[in-house]
């Protein structure tokens, strides 16, 4: 998946990021919003119960859930995850990690001082190291390490598999300075974004030869410089070990060991409440479960009042009892079936809260927002007016309370593609698009030739007599006729269809005989279920409705033809399609997806693509899938005989109902301008390389991560997308095949601007005219839900900030019950 449209061995030129974005929006006048004084805006801030480092006790480990083990250690490489940057941050140096505003801070551990020493003729930056500053073979960190990786990431060298070198192919020599403390980099060209570079910082027998770079950092660190070294990985029980590092010169590590254990996001509740992990980002349900275990702190031992059981009524619970106590043996016996089966797992579900009242959930928002795409490479997308119209139809306010508003964090829409609230340079630029307008949308897609009754009209250039009219004409006749003859054959089918009706009978009789002898262990499911049926009875009949309602399919989810979403036709008629650059962790960028929708709190209503599907299943739908409704029905617009319907796709797990949620809702708000929307689900693992990468997509929502340097990483995301030779398009980063030359200009004079003022002020007029441009609808920031042993200290939703790995451990006063002790 990461390595889309790419040979593996291709130089990337540019840098990527660490998540998956795409989103729709544009303005029609720019005035005004890119100009102006940076706007004053406070982030969320990080929730990791601080201490003093006096304060936290030495030795112990802590156990911190990941996605899944890296798949390489080697973070320049195109299949490196989140886990990738969770474990290099505490092994390899970061000269500039973020601080706690989302700015580029200067690491003492490493650097006594980095700045621009020459402007003129060429740009040169000087780095003084740490003089106490070694590998964790003893060897110093200087100048050698500097050039090996600056060669291994210059794209001069195809035998470097690297996904990213921005910033690299600038450098045009480093020497050595005045010592060997002293490391001097030249640049052939200026490059405001010079603080990126060489984070992290790999010793040279990695990066100093094709072999030790490809193969050798993708399954260990030999040579590490951080707090911590690395000490083993398990695959088969999905570990990976660090030690506190012996040689480390600066504030010694807290705790003896720090694990990181692969749990997947559906498997956390669980081992939080076993003691498995210590620290794990976690999605809204499990931070209830928490929230609850300890409100129900003081209950006395009593059962919870919530959890499995709690929806039985006294009148269930009175008949379940009769049935149990009965005369009739065989209902007896399902009965006590079922009533052994709910005490068990009411006791298993009182163990588990117990066992979670230990923990906190500590909340921020990540350094990411979730925005949508819309695909404006072809389709009515292509038409700018219907992009706009798309965005002024959204209350971008009503879906940013409905993510965070339960949550306790600020609900405010995000107003910038190329800055966070309470980072430097932030601006809201989404006036210039303005504010959800039915009225201005509407006539957006009127301007566009999108009607009410556009769907019954024939496109203008259709003549009368024409052979489209034929043909329909003489497929009409052709029907009656068949209409005819199936008549004369009905009654010929009568006799057949009533012997058939015979056979039918006797088998139905055996079939019911044989439903009696199905296992009692289902039917004391049945009975367990028995009282929640009777009030989802009604409520399944509406949904199904609705869901038909909704034009929901399900791809992918059976062998049957035809299965993938129908291709999009690029611009240019050709089908291939090349895509650049992938993100850095493009492998991980599903589970992101995933446990970005599972922090979505949810309102108490039905999405669409999750209510009881009703419809006649089509032919490339698994069965049970809903049908579309008839355009007329849901009063759609349309033009030239055909409706305005866009493909709605997301993910079809069961982590991503709360992202299918807010995709529900953004249909029912393009539903009141007239635009339909087919939701599709697809399976997970497929998300981002079969559609959203490959454009086979209308709207999808996913996410970008936050940076500190957006001319760097900002430009293949927006940069406008090039035609290749074969007349596929090259779209780097940018999913939504939108863009524009000026926008390109204004990325390239920002990254060569030196002045740290005067480029925000190039970012500021970057970010209206992407707005302008309908090409990615900010919506919110993420919200950060991390569940952390209530006495581990300086851990937690570090918002922007890298955590400081070394600080971390359990407060002096209660080290002795750490999880190094109590583990099961």
């Amino acid at each position: 998946m990461s390595h889309v449209g790419v040979p593996r061995g291709t130089v990337r030129k540019r840098r990527s990021l660490a998540l998956l974005t795409t989103g729709v929006l544009t303005i029609p006048v720019l005035a005004g919003c890119s100009s102006g004084g940076e706007e004053t805006s406070r982030g969320v801030p990080q929730d990791i119960a601080p201490a003093a480092r006096e304060t936290v006790a030495d030795g112990s480990t802590v156990n911190w859930a990941v996605d899944a083990l890296p798949a390489t250690f080697n973070a320049f490489q195109a299949d490196a995850d989140s886990a990738t940057t969770r474990i290099t941050g505490a092994l390899l140096p970061t000269l500039f990690p973020m601080d706690k505003s989302g700015q580029p801070k200067l690491n003492p551990d490493y650097l006594e001082s980095a700045k621009v020493i020459e402007r003129e003729p060429k740009q040169v930056v000087l780095y003084k190291l740490n003089q106490q500053a070694v590998w964790s073979d003893g060897r110093e960190i200087g100048a050698p390490d500097f050039v090996a990786q600056w060669r291994a990431l210059s794209g001069k060298d195809s035998a470097f598999w690297t996904a990213r070198n921005s910033g690299y192919e600038r450098i045009e020599k480093i020497e050595r300075g005045a010592d060997d403390l002293q490391v001097r980099v030249t640049f052939s060209k200026p490059y405001a974004d010079w603080r990126s570079l060489f984070s992290p910082l790999y010793p040279k027998e990695i990066t100093g030869s094709p072999d030790t770079f490809n193969d050798g950092a993708r399954t260990t660190l030999k040579n590490t410089a951080g707090p911590f070294v690395l000490r083993s990985v398990s695959t088969s029980k999905g570990t990976v070990t660090l030690a506190r590092n012996p040689r480390w010169w600066g504030d010694k590590a807290k705790l003896d060991t720090l694990v990181f254990r692969a749990v997947a996001a559906k498997d956390r509740t669980q081992a939080l409440a076993d003691g498995t992990v210590d620290v794990a980002d976690i999605d809204a349900a499990t931070a209830d479960r928490i929230a609850l275990a300890r409100r129900d702190r003081g209950n006395n031992g009593q059962q919870p009042a919530h959890g499995p059981g709690s929806e039985i009524t006294p009148a269930a619970a009175l008949r379940s009892w009769a049935l149990a106590h009965g005369s009739d043996e065989e209902a007896a016996e399902i009965a006590q079936a079922a009533r052994e089966k709910n005490r068990k797992a009411v006791v298993a579900y009182a163990t588990e809260q117990k066992a979670l009242r230990d923990f906190a959930v500590r909340k921020s928002l990540e350094p990411a927002y979730t925005q949508l795409a819309l695909n404006g490479e072809s389709g009515p997308l292509a038409d700018d007016r219907v992009r706009r119209a798309v965005a002024r139809a959204l209350d971008r306010q009503e879906l940013a309370q409905t993510v965070l508003g339960p949550l306790g964090l600020p609900a405010k829409p995000l107003g910038s593609h190329l800055a966070l609230a309470g980072q430097p340079g932030y601006k809201d630029g989404s006036g210039a698009l303005g504010d959800q307008n039915t009225k201005e949308a509407q006539a957006l897609l009127a301007d566009a030739g999108w009607t009410r009754g556009g769907a019954a009209q024939l496109p203008k250039d259709t003549k009368a007599g024409s052979e489209a009219e034929k043909k329909g004409d003489k497929d009409a006749k052709e029907e009656k006729d068949k209409d005819t003859k199936d008549g004369a054959e009905a009654e010929k089918g009568t006799a057949e269809d009533a012997k058939k009706d015979e056979d039918k009978d006797a088998k139905t009789e055996k079939s019911e005989k044989e439903s009696k002898e199905e296992s009692k262990e289902e039917k004391a499911d049945e009975e367990a279920e028995d009282e929640k049926g009777d009030k989802k009875a009604g409520r399944a009949s509406e949904d199904s409705a609705a869901s038909r309602d909704e034009g929901l399919y399900i791809v992918g989810e059976d062998n049957k033809p035809g299965a993938q979403a129908p291709a999009h036709a690029s611009a240019s008629g050709a089908s291939g399609l090349h895509v650049i650059a992938p993100a850095r962790t493009a492998a991980a960028q599903s589970a992101a997806l995933l446990r970005q929708a599972g922090v979505v709190g949810e309102d108490g209503t039905v999405a669409a693509q999750d209510k009881q599907p009703g419809g006649a299943a089509g032919a490339y739908a698994p069965v049970g899938t809903a049908a579309p409704a008839p355009a007329a029905a849901k009063g759609q617009l349309g033009k030239d005989g055909k409706t305005l319907t866009l493909r709605f796709v997301l993910p079809s797990g069961p982590g991503s109902q709360s992202l299918r949620s807010v995709g529900d809702k953004i249909a029912t708000m393009l539903e009141k301008i007239g635009i339909g929307t087919e939701i599709t689900k697809v399976p997970d693992e497929s998300y981002f390389k079969d559609h959203i990468a490959s454009g086979e997509y209308d709207l999808a929502l996913y996410s970008w991560p936050a940076t500190a340097y957006p001319a760097t990483d900002g430009r293949p995301i927006y940069a406008k997308p090039e035609p290749a030779t074969d007349g596929s398009l090259l779209v780097e980063q940018n999913y939504t095949r939108v863009g524009t030359d000026h926008i390109d200009q204004l990325f390239d004079q920002a990254a060569a601007e030196l002045d740290e003022k005067a480029a925000r002020e190039l970012m500021k007029q970057a970010d209206a005219r992407i707005w302008a441009a309908a090409g990615s609808i900010p919506l919110f920031q993420r919200p950060q839900l991390v569940a952390v042993d209530k006495k581990l200290a300086n851990v937690g939703a570090f918002g922007f900030a890298a955590p400081r790995y070394q600080d971390i451990g359990f407060k002096n006063r209660q080290a002795a019950g750490s999880p190094a002790d109590r583990k099961k």
